[in-house]
This record gives C-alpha cells, sequence and structure tokens, in this order.
C-alpha cells in the first residue's frame, strides 16, 4: 500500500485514490471531431516513460478533488502534491 499525501485531507491510503494520467497530457478541445485513429493514438500512445512524472490524481473516496503528484513511476515514490494549478 501507498500512502498519499492529498493537499486537502493529508496522508490516506492510495486505495482512496484514482489515478488520472500525467499531468502534461492535453485533452483535445473537440473530441468529437477526431477520428476514430486519432482518438486511439490521443488515448493509447502515451509516452510512459519510466522515472519521475507529474501525474492527475483524484481523491475519489474522500474529498473529490483533483490535485497533482510528483511520483516515480518505478519506485512509487512521491516527493510532492499540490492543488491542481498550484506553482510547484
Amino acid at each position: 500500500m501507498m500512502l498519499v499525501s492529498c493537499p486537502w485531507c493529508g496522508p490516506r491510503n492510495d486505495d482512496e485514490f484514482t489515478w488520472g494520467g500525467e499531468a502534461s497530457r492535453v485533452r483535445p478541445d473537440d473530441p468529437s471531431s477526431l477520428t476514430d485513429g486519432q482518438w486511439a493514438a490521443y488515448m493509447y500512445n502515451n509516452d510512459n516513460e519510466k522515472g519521475w512524472v507529474i501525474e492527475r490524481w483524484w481523491h475519489a473516496r474522500g474529498c473529490e478533488q483533483w490535485f497533482e503528484i510528483c511520483r516515480n513511476n518505478v519506485t512509487h515514490e512521491i516527493v510532492s502534491t499540490r492543488k491542481d494549478g498550484e506553482a510547484s
């Protein structure tokens, strides 16, 4: 089990959260205008690099807030969390 520090609620078990993807990924403005191939590329062609990443997480079983987390996706070490849009 991983301990995640929610910016609003403090430390909680990771089973309270839902992973929302890499924070740097930008959702298309109008997904309905994309072809099936373009939508599939957006959904499945991720960089998926090993190491430190900034991700969006949702506290689904808590305050229901979205926030960003700096996490090593190999070791699962977490160095920081912050509210969406907050300066790092």
